[in-house]
């Protein structure tokens, strides 16, 4: 009897780090089916694409590499997954070369549909209302580089004025602590010395049930799940990585204060330093809350490194209203930024605001804060030049050098040297 030949599959991963946390399982799921792995740049009988699309360059790169796959590999299935295949899924199924159109709710099942794909079909969509989707699968990445990315968390119940999430990934929902727990020791056992933990919207973690007179009530927090991590066995470091301002708890602060594995680095999305913007954005807090979070973090841990998401060029932002978050970040004891530059997405609610702000304005406003986020950082890293922190050190990258960060963030470049990858090393800044 002959056997059946093995199949190759690729990954590639758009967007966040929730993303790679989900590619990273999905592409363990698939070697247990008894898919070979294979580099995106290689060639393979499958490639997946697990998108983005809080911007449009992300559609568009998910088209680019469509055509690449193309060019390289006529013969192979395309499966798109994501939250773009999610949000507009008619679209992908009519990009020459896709195959497969996996939604929120079907991702998961990415080994069953493609026993049934053949090449040559018209493109298959497997998706559904996004109201439907209600279950949550822990994923985490694994063997892909020192620091794992733990989904403990997923969907939103927000609705930002410039968000499609919600209408990607679906309504809030979360693991248990006692899950969570369990999967940060398995991946303690097998080696990981850092994990972070992540979600669409972390904060927000915890199971609810409901009370007899049916009032929802929620029976875990985030705060427990920090504290429920704190003595993994083999686990020295855990990162939280996004987490909104109104849900960043003084509980929380001060726990990680006084915490021997959670680490001082808080990243708290701004998107803008104006009053008036935020409430067109509608977002659940304003700059003074905002400023009270970030004081509270240095008054426990001065040491801390907070980075901050900022969105710029929103519909009826003026110049004023940059000015002022220009001004308040410039104020505020932070580290670094990530700047994004608005795009319109489709069904959301600021395509209804006016004026719309220029794209070439856009980009000079990111431009300028990117400068803004240089300084920080330097000045941040600065203040403990001749200091002795802890670093973790990563694989090497390509060349002789390594990398590895500090407790708060900071990036140390050495000479590679085999025995310190996914050590840590005592390292004078």
């Amino acid at each position: 009897m002959l056997e059946t030949p093995t199949k190759s599959v690729a990954f590639h991963t758009l967007g966040c780090k929730l993303n790679f946390s989900e590619t990273s399982t999905l592409s363990r799921m698939l070697e247990s089916e008894g898919f070979a792995k294979k580099e995106f740049d290689e060639q393979a009988d499958v490639y997946v694409i697990n998108t983005c699309s809080v911007t449009e360059n992300a559609d568009k790169e998910c088209r680019q590499l469509v055509r690449r796959i193309q060019r390289r590999a006529p013969e192979s299935l395309v499966v798109i997954t994501g939250c773009y295949a999610q949000l507009k899924p008619k679209d992908i199924a009519e990009i020459p070369g896709v195959d497969l159109v996996l939604g929120a709710a079907e991702k998961f099942n990415l080994a069953t549909h493609l026993r049934e794909l053949s090449k040559g079909d018209s493109a298959r969509i497997s998706s559904c209302d996004i109201e439907e989707v209600d279950r949550f699968h822990a994923s985490w990445s694994m063997n892909d580089r020192t620091r794992t990315f733990l989904k403990v968390q997923d969907g939103c119940d927000y609705s930002c004025s410039f968000c499609t999430i919600p209408m990607a990934r679906g309504k809030s929902r979360s693991d248990t602590i006692r899950n969570v727990v369990a999967n940060a020791t398995e991946l303690g056992r097998a080696g990981v010395k850092e994990i972070v933990l992540t979600g669409v919207n972390l904060g927000d973690f915890g199971i609810s049930e409901v009370d007899p007179e049916g009032k929802s009530i929620r029976k875990e927090t985030f705060y427990e799940l920090v504290q429920a991590l704190d003595d993994t066995p083999g686990v020295e470091r855990f990162r939280i990585s996004s987490i909104e301002p109104n849900l960043l708890t003084n509980d929380i602060i001060d726990w990680v204060a006084e915490s021997k594995h959670f680490m001082p680095h808080f990243h708290v999305p701004l998107q803008s330093g104006s009053d008036r913007v935020l409430g067109l954005m509608r977002r659940r807090y304003r700059r003074d809350l905002y400023a009270e979070r970030v004081t509270r973090i240095k008054e426990r841990m001065p040491h801390a490194c907070i980075g901050v998401d900022v969105i710029v060029g929103s519909p009826g932002e003026t110049e004023a209203d940059f000015r002022d978050t220009i001004e308040f970040l410039t104020e505020l004891d932070i580290s670094y930024l990530h700047v994004f530059t608005y795009s319109e997405r489709a069904h959301t609610h600021a395509l209804t605001i006016k004026p719309v702000v220029p794209v070439p304005v856009r980009q000079e406003r990111n431009k300028i804060l990117r400068q803004l986020s240089y300084q920080k950082m330097q000045h941040f890293s600065r203040g403990f030049e001749g200091t002795i922190r802890p670093v973790l050190f990563e694989k090497a990258e390509k060349g002789e050098m390594m990398e590895g960060y500090t407790d708060n963030y900071i990036r140390v470049t050495t000479p590679y040297q085999a025995g310190w990858v996914n050590q840590l090393v005592d390292w004078n800044l």
